[in-house]
C-alpha cells in the first residue's frame, strides 16, 4: 500500500479494504507460540498457513499436517487450500486433492494434506509455511434436467481433444 506521496505505508497503517472478510480463528493449544496466517504482499490472493507439528514426509507418504488453528468462515464462503508453489518446484511436497475445500459449516482443526512427490525425504518443522489459503465466495448450483443440452463446436470431445501438446496431437 502507498500513501497519497506515493511512499510505502507500514503494514501496522493499512487499513482494511472494503472487500475485507473477517473470519473467526480460535487458536488450538498446540498453535501457542506460532504466527496466524498472512499475506505475504499486498497483492498476495493466498496466505501463507504454517505447521503446529513436526512431521517427516518419506517419498511417496502424505499426511494431514496440523495448524493449530480452527475457523468459522461466514456462510456463501469457503477457504481454498492451495499448494506452495516453491516447495512443488523445489521439493515435489504439494497438496493433493488441490485445491482442498473447507466449508463453512467445519469447525474441527484445519490441518493441510501433504503428499512428497520428491525422491527425498522430507522434514515438516513447526512452523514452516506449508500451504496458502484463499478466502472464496461460493456459488451453488441447481439442477434443470432436460432432454437434450445444445450443441457446441467440440460437442463430447474431451481428455486432450483440443490438442496444446506435441504428443497430443500425434
Amino acid at each position: 500500500m502507498r500513501s497519497s506521496k506515493g511512499l510505502p505505508v507500514p503494514s501496522s497503517e493499512k487499513k482494511s479494504q472494503p472487500n475485507d472478510i473477517s473470519v473467526l480463528v480460535k487458536r488450538l493449544p498446540h498453535f501457542d507460540g506460532l504466527e496466524l496466517p498472512t499475506y505475504a504482499t499486498d497483492g498476495a490472493a493466498g496466505m501463507d498457513v504454517v505447521a503446529a507439528e513436526d512431521v517427516t514426509l518419506a517419498p511417496g507418504d502424505r499426511h494431514a499436517v496440523a495448524t493449530g488453528l480452527a475457523l468459522a468462515i461466514p456462510h456463501g464462503f469457503e477457504i481454498q487450500v492451495r499448494p506452495r508453489s516453491g516447495l512443488a518446484l523445489k521439493f515435489g511436497i504439494t497438496v493433493p486433492n488441490t485445491p482442498g475445500t473447507i466449508d463453512s459449516d467445519y469447525r474441527g482443526e484445519l490441518k493441510v494434506i501433504l503428499i512428497n512427490h520428491g525422491a527425498a525425504p522430507f522434514e515438516v518443522r513447526r512452523g514452516d509455511r506449508i500451504a496458502q489459503l484463499v478466502l472464496a465466495p461460493v456459488t451453488r448450483a441447481t439442477w434443470l434436467k432436460v432432454e437434450e443440452l445444445d450443441q457446441t463446436q467440440r460437442g463430447e470431445g474431451g481428455f486432450g481433444s483440443t490438442g496444446g501438446l506435441f504428443a497430443l496431437e500425434s
